[in-house]
């Protein structure tokens, strides 16, 4: 989920105690992060005390944290990258821009399945795309199916994330064009599918928080939403009911699936890539899940872990059945897709 943009980092505390041991002087050279992940912040924190290493967190949506580092490419600021979502590492790892970082985390058998061959980037979470959650007042004979989401008695009442901001909505995309036509027709047979949605009524909207602002006001009665963001909205109203709105979560099949992924910049200077992998380790830690299961108790922090012997929140149920999309097939292709979609369908 999305916040607005933070700046954190300065000097942090000279010494600092990790498993008995002191840890040497806060770094002169601070650790840029680039994310789009509600417990950032919260993570950031605990590793420049952990560490004593001074993080700059630029914190923003996907869409334009992947827009900066292409435009930094010939003076890179990024040091470590952190979103949601597989596809953006592949492509930039086929341009060059990824250090490879072989961590000595202990996956579980998931997180062993989303590490790419060449170590290029790091899984550190899962969440699923999309979650359909919808107004149980409002909407009685539910979808089943994404075919009957083009239904006449759905017209008008769905809503879904723009691409081009959201980082868990490529993969979405990606995942449905993958489902109707796989690797050979799934480009031709999902345009199409979207256009038929678009027919019907689709409204899109920036990213998860503004989808569940419209359907919180009755402007949609379904959405198209990251698992976390959800279920999160299902707790948020399950606590503190509303007259009128009653949200459910439903996964069509399949739902794709949507790691939280950390890469480390090849062109940032030696010192600052020692010091992501350290970051990189440190959120693999039992510390930095712990961070990150309770810096955002309401979005991103309800997340399957990677990690063996770390449980998901209470508050999550077991994941849905889901399909795992190429990220190295779909990733190369998702600025020709954002721009089709931002033309045709969000237009």
């Amino acid at each position: 989920m999305k916040k607005p943009l933070v700046v954190i980092g300065a000097v942090a505390m000279a010494l600092f105690t990790i498993a008995g041991e002191q840890s040497a002087p806060a770094a002169s050279t601070p650790l840029y992060v680039y994310s789009a992940q509600g417990y950032d912040s919260d993570v950031s924190k605990a590793f420049t005390k952990a560490t004593g290493i001074p993080v700059n967190l630029v914190d923003d949506s996907t869409g334009p944290l992947l827009a900066k580092i292409q435009a930094e490419k010939n003076n890179p600021r990024w040091g470590v990258l952190w979103v949601d979502g597989n596809t953006p590492f592949a492509a930039l790892d086929k341009q060059g821009l990824l250090a490879t970082y072989k961590s000595k985390a202990s996956f579980n058998t998931l997180g062993k399945s989303l590490v790419p061959t060449d170590n290029s980037y790091i899984p550190t979470g899962t969440t699923v795309m999309a979650a359909m959650i919808y107004n149980a007042d409002k909407v009685t004979n539910v979808p089943t199916s994404y075919q009957d989401l083009l239904k006449p008695q759905y017209k008008g009442m769905i809503g879904m994330n723009d691409p081009s901001q959201s980082g868990p909505t490529f993969p979405f995309i990606a995942g449905i064009f993958n489902q109707l036509g796989g690797q050979t027709n799934g480009v031709k047979a999902g345009e199409e599918f979207f256009k038929q949605l678009k027919g019907n009524g689709l409204q899109v909207f920036p990213t998860n928080g503004d989808t569940k602002h419209a359907l919180e006001t009755g402007l949609i009665n379904i959405g198209l939403i990251q698992s976390s963001a959800a279920i999160g909205e299902v707790i948020k109203f399950t606590a503190k009911p509303q007259a009128g709105f009653n949200p459910k979560i439903v996964y069509l099949p399949k739902s794709t699936l949507l790691p939280s992924v950390i890469g480390i910049d090849d062109k940032v200077s030696a010192t600052e890539q020692v010091e992501a992998k350290k970051f990189v380790d440190f959120v693999l830690s039992a510390a930095g899940q712990k961070a990150m299961q309770g810096g955002d108790a309401s979005g991103d922090s309800l997340y399957w872990p990677v990690i063996g012997g770390i449980n998901p929140l209470p508050q999550l149920p077991a994941a849905p059945a889901f399909q795992s999309i190429d990220p190295y097939f779909w990733g190369p292709q998702q600025g020709t897709i954002d721009d089709w979609f931002d033309t045709n369908i969000k237009g």
